[in-house]
């Protein structure tokens, strides 16, 4: 589903995701519309503008993500200012691309985005990890979690493979990386991530490496 309250741009993207083999089920100018017809449509990806005539991104997100738990929101703004980046992510949006990025590189954003990856223009990673960073540190003393083993009283038993893999998660390394550094197939590292969300009751990899971060899995 495609968000953007400039026809020209909506519909050239639409266009775009079309010839490249996606199938745009909706698109919509108004934050409220949108998620009123992403409630009906049920897209698995949203490529939104943070900028919208009647309420921001950032809340739609939100109305997204309580409407569909397990949609992924690609951002597209003209801006890259680290609070917009910042609140977007806070509110659940997967990744984040200025307007002026590449139309393969968009479209490798999509694909990455449905598959669960989070998504930044360069330079902007960082920033969010140092966030999430920023938030685990600032939690207090002894409200930190313990380990994603499963050590601490209650916690989901994570296998040693899976944690492992949230390590190289954490670290943002790519599927493929994972899979070149552990000797495994894309598509068992993928299985591996499932799990782990799946164990965790976590919706994509934003939150998993937040938890893997809070945790201290990314030294």
């Amino acid at each position: 589903m495609v968000v953007d309250d400039h026809p020209m741009w909506r519909e050239g993207v639409a266009r775009d995701l079309t010839e490249a083999g996606f199938l745009v089920v909706a698109t919509s100018g108004e934050g409220r519309q949108a998620i009123r017809v992403a409630a009906a449509a049920r897209p698995d990806v949203v490529v939104l503008d943070l900028q919208l005539p009647d309420i921001s991104g950032v809340e739609v997100v939100r109305g997204l993500r309580a409407a569909l738990p397990d949609v992924r929101v690609l951002m597209l703004s003209a801006s890259g200012e680290q609070q917009s980046v910042l609140d977007a992510v806070k509110a659940g949006a997967t990744g984040y691309l200025v307007k002026s990025t590449a139309p393969a590189e968009f479209l490798d954003a999509v694909r990455r985005t449905a598959a669960g990856n989070p998504v930044f223009t360069p330079g902007l990673a960082g920033l969010v990890l140092g966030e999430y960073r920023r938030l685990a540190a600032g939690t207090g003393p002894g409200s930190a979690a313990g380990p994603a083993d499963g050590s601490e009283p209650g916690a989901p038993q994570l296998t040693e493979r899976e944690t492992e893999v949230l390590r190289l998660v954490a670290k943002g390394l790519s599927y493929k990386q994972i899979a070149q550094r552990l000797g495994l197939s894309h598509r068992t590292v993928q299985n591996h991530v499932q799990n782990t969300l799946g164990k965790l009751h976590l919706h994509n990899r934003v939150e998993l490496t937040r938890y893997a971060i809070e945790r201290g899995l990314d030294d």
